[in-house]
């Protein structure tokens, strides 16, 4: 497959479309359509315009995105459950290699300065749990309880998008393009669960940047683990875990019950079966499913993509502007970087 057939291929995909379906909004035939996405033929120029139109993006964009570092559609680090269908993830890990390259089409044209660096680590000389602590000590993070997980985040440069996947299978997934990194999350899922996931995903960001694992999801998992309730902070605080504990851990750590007992159960600070106990009282009221008080927990909510769009409007770019500069069609279809409405000034 060619670089721009990937590049269709992966649009498509990306807005849930059958070859049928595109080939019919652009005016091509299924056949034709076949070819040009398994590289076999090049559309003219013609072609190619109405394609993009209907995928809604720009001809530069289809064209440009196959020249990333490595593949468009690479394999995405996906946290999800194993009874996640494949058509529903496969159409997000396609949107979230979309919003890599949407990403990386408007850092050609524009330079983002992050105060902190999303950091890489070997896991044959690094352990994810030390990992862990050292992404805190280096974006100076305070002792204990992670505020506003997204806010340190993106301040390390990484674009984190939110919506609702339409599925509770599926959290989020996560994916590097040259020097950016970009986070998928499931805003359907509850705070606590939004929490890990955003752990769970720049664990892999660190921890999976250039090659993967057979334990990959494990070292994730334990990476998020100490980023979020550290060792050294929380050990003393899982002592005698009771369920009325567990209401006042969550409401301190912003972590699900079940993460803290499962991170207290690793720590040995309870036995398997206390562990198993612990569960059974959560299922006999319903809370395996969904637990208590996650609507207290402050939401996590995106702000640097929104935060390039204003800037760029600032400068006096309108909103197809700032959308053809990051390979969207038009301002419509600019779902990362919106340009702020103009308000009418009363006379």
């Amino acid at each position: 497959m060619s670089s721009l057939g990937e590049a269709i291929t992966t649009a498509r995909r990306a807005l849930g479309l059958t070859q049928e379906e595109l080939a019919a909004a652009a005016g091509v035939t299924q056949a034709a359509l076949s070819r040009y996405e398994n590289g076999m033929r090049e559309p003219d120029a013609e072609v190619l315009a109405r394609l993009a139109n209907a995928l809604g993006v720009t001809e530069p964009f289809l064209k440009g995105a196959g020249s990333v570092h490595g593949a468009m559609a690479v394999d995405a680090h996906m946290r999800k459950r194993a009874t996640a269908k494949a058509t529903t993830w496969r159409q997000l890990e396609a949107k979230l290699n979309m919003y890599r390259m949407h990403v990386r089409h408007l850092m050609e044209e524009v330079s983002l300065r992050a105060r902190q660096q999303v950091p890489t680590f070997d896991l044959i000389e690094t352990d994810p749990a030390d990992a862990a602590r050292m992404v805190r000590m280096q974006w100076r993070m305070p002792i204990g309880p992670v505020r506003s997980l997204t806010r340190w985040i993106e301040a390390a440069g990484c674009i984190v998008v939110a919506e609702d996947f339409g599925t509770p299978r599926i959290d989020g997934l996560s994916q590097w393009v040259d020097d950016y990194p970009v986070i998928l999350i499931n805003t359907a899922a509850p705070v606590d669960r939004v929490r890990l996931t955003l752990g769970h995903e720049l664990g892999h960001l660190c921890l999976h940047a250039s090659e993967v694992t057979l334990t990959m999801e494990e070292e994730a998992t334990r990476f998020a683990s100490e980023f979020l309730m550290p060792e050294e902070v929380i050990r003393p605080q899982l002592r005698q875990l009771t369920l009325g504990r567990l209401h006042d851990l969550k409401r301190e750590w912003g972590t699900s019950m079940q993460a803290i007992i499962e991170r207290a159960h690793d720590l040995k600070m309870i036995t398997p079966a206390k562990r198993a106990n612990l569960y059974k009282s959560l299922s006999n009221r319903g809370w395996r499913t969904r637990e208590p008080l996650s609507d207290e927990l402050a939401p996590e909510v995106p702000a640097l993509a929104h935060s390039i769009g204003e800037a760029m409007a600032a400068k006096g770019l309108n909103g197809d502007e700032i959308a053809n500069m990051a390979g969207f069609s038009d301002a419509s279809r600019n779902t990362i970087f919106p340009a702020p409405e103009r308000r009418l000034r009363a006379v």
